[in-house]
Formats: structure tokens, sequence, C-alpha cells
């Protein structure tokens, strides 16, 4: 086999022609346009890294809001609830205080009521005693029981304490007024003088007033003293006690 050196020659050339032909023409925009895709490849997924990352942080921070809003929601429970606790209990306090007012005000018109009918009451006893007492006085002989009032109030004069009688004498320059429920004659005035002389003990003056007030009976009235002995004292001392009675119960 004869081997021809210069047509090896002629294609190795050819060769190097070719092979600088395609690095020329062919390889390097080849090359050039491999970089310009890997570069926008790794731009591509720099850019959706980026846009992975915004996307977890948009994703932490939605997270995070709806923990916000949950633990806000669950405070402004709390405050409304709490609010509302106060305000219930502000309004059980008021009504409290108003059913506390309204029973007081009850109480307080009961016990007016109470107190004004007890009044009443009496006031129309002490008329019907009084009725009474002018009836029965007027069964009685005119005059009879006069001795009897006279002798019931020196029997209370004797009983004084020095105290008390000097009390009644005492009044300097001033006669000690005695008050009957009619006028008397003389001799009923000479009789009741000595009678209220000898049960004090000494010569005191007196000056004799008629007071159809006192219904019956006799009374001394001075300027440090009073000595009583009539139907108006023993009725006024009833309706006292008849007060006095009621004051516990109403009260």
């Amino acid at each position: 086999m004869h081997f021809d050196w210069w047509t090896l020659a002629l294609q190795t050339v050819n060769v190097l022609v070719l092979i600088w032909i395609l690095a020329r023409f062919f390889f390097r925009p080849v090359a050039d346009i491999v970089a310009k895709r890997q570069e926008q490849t790794n731009r591509l997924l720099a850019d959706a890294a980026a846009a992975r990352k915004e996307a977890a942080d948009i994703r932490a921070d939605a997270n995070e809001a709806r923990a916000g809003i949950a633990t806000e929601r669950d405070r402004v429970m709390a405050e409304a609830r709490k609010s509302a606790q106060i305000e219930t209990a502000n309004q059980l306090a008021q009504s409290l205080k108003e059913i506390a007012r309204l029973r007081s005000e009850a109480e307080a018109a009961i016990a007016r009521d109470r107190a004004g009918a007890q009044q009443a009451i009496i006031a129309h006893a002490s008329q019907v005693a009084v009725d009474i007492a002018q009836r029965l006085l007027e069964r009685l002989p005119p005059k009879s029981a006069l001795p009897a009032f006279i002798d019931g109030l020196c029997r209370e004069l004797r009983t004084l304490s020095p105290a008390a009688r000097e009390s009644l004498t005492a009044a300097a320059g001033q006669p000690i007024e005695v008050v009957t429920a009619t006028a008397l004659s003389q001799e009923e005035t000479e009789r009741v003088r000595d009678a209220f002389r000898e049960a004090l003990g000494v010569s005191a003056a007196f000056r004799f007033r008629a007071d159809p007030n006192l219904i019956a009976g006799i009374e001394l009235h001075s300027r440090n003293a009073i000595v009583r002995n009539s139907w108006r004292a023993d009725l006024d001392r009833i309706v006292e006690e008849l007060g006095r009675d009621e004051q516990p119960r109403g009260s």
C-alpha cells in the first residue's frame, strides 16, 4: 500500500482550517450563547430563590399577623368580657342601691302613715275621753267633785320634797295661781286657800283663775313649778303613755 504524505498534509491542513473555522464561527458563538443562557438561567434561579424567600417572608409575616390578630382578638374579647362584668356589677349595685332607696322611702312613708294614724287614733281617743269625762261630770252634782280634787292635791303637796315645795312657793312677790275648771264661790275660795296653806305649811298668797279646759279638778301654777290634779292632766298623761307605748312598735 502506497502512503501519500502530501495528501496527508493537505488533509491535515484542511482539518486544521476546518477546526479554526468552526472555533471561529461556530464554537465561540455557541459558547457565548451557552454562557448567556447559563447567566439567564442563574438569574432566573436567583430570582426564583428571591421570590421563594419573599414568599416565605410574606408567609411568616402573615402567620405573625394572624397570631397577632388572634392575640388582639383574645385581648379585645377579654376586655369586652371584663367591661361587661364591670357594667353588670355596676348595674347590679345601682339596682340594689335603688331598691334600698325605694325600700327606705317606702318604710319612711309607712312609718309616717303609721305615726299619722297613731296620732289620729290618739287624738280621737283623747277627744272621746274628754267627751266621756264631760258627760260623767254632767251627771255629778255641781261642785261635788271639787272636795275630792282638793284633798288629792293636798295629799300630793304634803308628799313634796322640801326643795320642790320651796320651788313652788319661792316666787318673790308672785302669788300662787289656783286654776279650776269653773269659777269658785267665795266660800270655796276660802276653803281652798286654807287647805293649801295647811298642806304647804306656809302662809302663801293665792290668785284664782278658771280654765274650762281642765274639765274638772284643780291645779297650782307658780313661776317655778306646776302641781296638777285634774281630768285634763290625767288625760294628757294617758295620751302620753299611749304615744310612748306605740313608739317602740313604730320605730
